[in-house]
C-alpha cells in the first residue's frame, strides 16, 4: 500500500489549485459490469413502471407530501398512520446500517438511483457521441469549432430531454399518475405552477447528471460519511489485495518474462487501469476510502490485465481487510447480531401494526364546551363530532354508529346511514343519549361500533359526562 498518505488530504474531485477535477472515467467493461447493467435495467423499470401500476386501485408507490398520502408497495398510509411510516422508515435505515456493516457500500454502486443514472444511463449516451476517455479528454481541451459544439448541442439536448422524463416521472410520485396525466391532457397553460416545479425539477436533474455528477455521492450523499463509523476490518468491500500486489519491494512495471517473484515485486504493474476507470477518480490501491461507491469498475479493468499478463486474477476483488491480512473468513460479528435483533424486533412491531390496521378509521370526540343535557325521565345526552376516513379505493355504503358498552341510543345529526366516498374524509355531528341508570361515574368510558350495514368495520372509545350525584 502507498506510503504517500496525501491522498487523504482532499477529496478526487479537487485538484491542487482547489478547483474541480473533471473525472473522465474510461468506459468499463467485464463481468461485473455487465451484471450490474442487468441489475440496472430491472430497477430502471421498476423505478419508471412504480407510479403507473395500481394494486386494489391505490398506485404502487407514492409520496404525496403536501397532502401527506403515502402508497408503499400497493399499502396506503395517511397521516393517521404516521407511526406505521416512521416505524417503516426506521426499519429500512436499520437494514441500510447492517448491510453497509456486512458488505459496505454495495448499495451506492449497485444500486442507488444517482449511480444507475448517471453510470448506465448519462455516462453510457456521453461514451456515444464524446467517445471513450481519451477522446472525452481531447474534446475537453479542443477549441469550439464546429465538431465540438455540435457535440455539446447533441449531448445537452439529449441530457435535457431525459432530466425532463425523469422529473415527470418524479412528479408522479408526488402528486399521484392519474394528477400528472390529467395535468398533461388539460395543457400546461391551465397548470402554470406545475409547469413551472416541473421545469425546476428538470433543472435540478440536469444540474446533477450533467455537471456535479460524482460529487453527489462524496459531498452531498452523508451515506459516504456514515462508511467511517460502520465499517471495519471485516467488512466485505471492494479492497485491494496489498499484500499480494505489493511485494516485498512494492509495484513494479510488467516487463515479459521476468520473474516478479524472484526480485520481491508484487503483482501490481502499475498499469493505472483501475484508476483510470473509476467514476470518482480515487486510486483503489490506497486503501477504503470515502469516494469509493464500491461499483466494481476496477475490478473488472484489474482481471483484465492480469489476464493478459497471465497472473493470477483477483488483485482486486470483494473481500475484507481481514481476510487480506490474516486470511479470515467472514463471520456473523457481535455487531451484526445486535442490527439482525434490532431490525426483527422492529419488523415484527411493523407487521403486527399493519395486521392491526383498519381500512376505515373513526374518531369521535366531545364537542368542546358543550355540557351534557339532563332530558325526560333521567336520560343524560352528550353531544360529539365524528370523523371517518375512508382509506380504501372503494365507497363504505350505510354507515351507523352502535353502543357497544352501554345501552343506549345514538343519533346522527342530518341523516341516519350516510356514505364515506373512497379515499377522503367525512366529518359530522352525533348525540349519544343513555340513562342515568346506567351510568356509573360522572366519565364513563364508551365503546362505540362503526358498521356498514350489519358488518362491524372499526372500534373507537369516547367519554361520556354526567351528573355527579346519581352514584
Amino acid at each position: 500500500m502507498a506510503n504517500n498518505e496525501r491522498f487523504r488530504d482532499s477529496i478526487g474531485t479537487i485538484n491542487e489549485e482547489g478547483k474541480r477535477a473533471w473525472i473522465f472515467p474510461k468506459k468499463p467493461s467485464g463481468r461485473f459490469y455487465e451484471y450490474r447493467k442487468y441489475v440496472s435495467y430491472v430497477l430502471l423499470v421498476f423505478l419508471f413502471a412504480s407510479p403507473f401500476v395500481k394494486i386494489n386501485g391505490n398506485q404502487f408507490l407514492m409520496f404525496n407530501v403536501l397532502e401527506r398520502r403515502f402508497n408503499i408497495f400497493g399499502y396506503p398510509f395517511w397521516p393517521q398512520d404516521f407511526h406505521l411510516f416512521v416505524i417503516s422508515m426506521i426499519t429500512g435505515v436499520i437494514f441500510v446500517a447492517l448491510f453497509t456493516v456486512a458488505f459496505g457500500r454495495i448499495f451506492c454502486g449497485w444500486m442507488c438511483p444517482q449511480t444507475i443514472f448517471m453510470e448506465m444511463v448519462f455516462r453510457r449516451i456521453e461514451y456515444w457521441i464524446d467517445g471513450d476517455r481519451g477522446a472525452q479528454m481531447r474534446l475537453a481541451k479542443q477549441a469550439w469549432n464546429g465538431e465540438k459544439i455540435r457535440k455539446r448541442l447533441v449531448k445537452w439536448s439529449i441530457f435535457f430531454l431525459i432530466s425532463f422524463g425523469i422529473a415527470n416521472v418524479f412528479l408522479a410520485y408526488l402528486i399521484s399518475s392519474e394528477t400528472l396525466l390529467r395535468y398533461i391532457t388539460d395543457g400546461p397553460q391551465q397548470h402554470l405552477s406545475t409547469l413551472v416545479s416541473l421545469l425546476i425539477f428538470t433543472g435540478v436533474f440536469y444540474f446533477v447528471f450533467a455537471w456535479f455528477r460524482e460529487q453527489v455521492c462524496i459531498i452531498a450523499c452523508p451515506y459516504g460519511r456514515l462508511q467511517g463509523v460502520l465499517l471495519d476490518n471485516k467488512s466485505i468491500v471492494v479492497a485491494y489485495d496489498h499484500k499480494r500486489g505489493e511485494g516485498d519491494k512494492g509495484r513494479k512495471k510488467f516487463r515479459k518474462g521476468e520473474d516478479r517473484e524472484a526480485l520481491g515485486h508484487g503483482d501490481c504493474i502499475d498499469c493505472f487501469q483501475c484508476v483510470h476507470v473509476c467514476p470518482t477518480g480515487i486510486d483503489i490501491r490506497n486503501g477504503t476510502q470515502l469516494e469509493c461507491v464500491n461499483c466494481t469498475a476496477c475490478i473488472d479493468a484489474c482481471d483484465a490485465i492480469m489476464e493478459k499478463v497471465d497472473l493470477p486474477k483477483g488483485l482486486i476483488r470483494y473481500a475484507s481487510e481481514d481476510h487480506i491480512e490474516k486470511k479470515a473468513k467472514f463471520t456473523f460479528t457481535p455487531r451484526m447480531m445486535g442490527y439482525s435483533a434490532v431490525l426483527v424486533i422492529l419488523t415484527g412491531v411493523l407487521v403486527g401494526m399493519l395486521f392491526l390496521r383498519n381500512d376505515l378509521e373513526a374518531t369521535i370526540l366531545r364537542l368542546p364546551g358543550q355540557l351534557y343535557e339532563r332530558k325526560e325521565e333521567n336520560i343524560i345526552s352528550n353531544v360529539y363530532t365524528f370523523k371517518l376516513i375512508n382509506k380504501t379505493t372503494q365507497d363504505v355504503e350505510d354507515v351507523n354508529f352502535r353502543l357497544l358498552s352501554h345501552p343506549g341510543k345514538i343519533e346522527v345529526v342530518t341523516h341516519k346511514n350516510f356514505e364515506v366516498p373512497a379515499e377522503k374524509l367525512t366529518e359530522g355531528t352525533l348525540f349519544i343519549e343513555i340513562h342515568s341508570a346506567d351510568l356509573k361515574t360522572d366519565k364513563d368510558k364508551l365503546k362505540i361500533g362503526v358498521y356498514s350495514g350489519q358488518t362491524l368495520l372499526e372500534t373507537t372509545t369516547t367519554r361520556f359526562m354526567g351528573p355527579r350525584n346519581y352514584y
